[in-house]
């Protein structure tokens, strides 16, 4: 088949696959969980980062330190050294995940932490883009855009529960695209800020507003103003 021929990941995964059923299943999961919620994730960020200049100032200035001034990324581990991006992304999803709200069914008869009993088939939603808003897990600035609650004294980005920010899931069912939907996020913004001033062609509205659906796709989508940085001496 012609994709033997091609290195990319799909056509990787696609040479291990004998199952033509399961492959489409597989490919339809890549396009309905990868592609929306990467957009939605990054729409969200820049119309943040464009309310919060100093916040995109210290995305650009640590670049520049780890990277080099005008330097390109060239490898993973000089993503992991990007503390302050990572915690950027992860804080912008906290306020609007790319998923607001999922649902689970149980398959057997359980009980919650508080005592609660579930019968088997029992529907249990959770809300994520409530959960981040609410002051008793995040505290009294809970509604503000802080990158800083999520890196130690030392700078070093640090996770939280992922019970407690349950944008990627948690336990047995963990999004297995993680890795890959943060390397994304991050390679496409930090390219961007680095090239790019981006700013909202419209007053901002003081939250964003969403159409209705599973992914979080915004209203009217995100018109802005790009232009080119000058480039600095290196």
């Amino acid at each position: 088949m012609g994709f033997l021929a091609h290195n990319d990941l799909l056509s990787r995964f696609m040479c291990t696959i004998n199952d033509e059923t399961y492959l489409r299943d597989v490919v339809i999961s890549f396009l309905l969980a990868g592609r929306d919620t990467v957009a939605s994730g990054l729409a969200s960020l820049f119309w943040l980062l464009a309310k919060h200049p100093n916040v995109e100032s210290e995305i650009r200035r640590e670049a520049d330190r780890v990277l080099g001034k005008n330097q390109e990324l060239t490898s993973f581990g000089e993503m992991k050294e990007l503390h302050y991006l990572q915690a950027a992304v992860y804080e912008s999803m906290r306020l609007y995940p790319p998923i607001q709200f999922d649902s689970k069914f149980c398959v057997d008869d359980d009980i919650l932490p508080d005592g609660s009993l579930l019968r088997r088939g029992t529907r249990v939603t959770y809300h994520p883009y409530a959960m981040g808003r609410i002051e008793e897990i995040w505290g009294p600035d809970c509604l503000e855009f802080k990158p800083e609650r999520w890196l130690k004294d030392d700078g070093v980005f640090s996770p939280e529960n992922p019970f407690k920010y349950p944008v990627f899931q948690a336990g047995f069912r963990v999004c297995l695209g993680k890795e890959i939907a943060l390397l994304e996020l991050k390679s496409v913004a930090l390219s961007l800020l680095r090239r790019f001033q981006i700013q909202l062609a419209t007053r901002p509205h003081p939250t964003l507003r969403f159409s209705p659906g599973l992914t979080a796709t915004l209203s009217g989508g995100l018109p802005v103003l790009i232009r080119e940085r000058e480039v600095a001496p290196a």
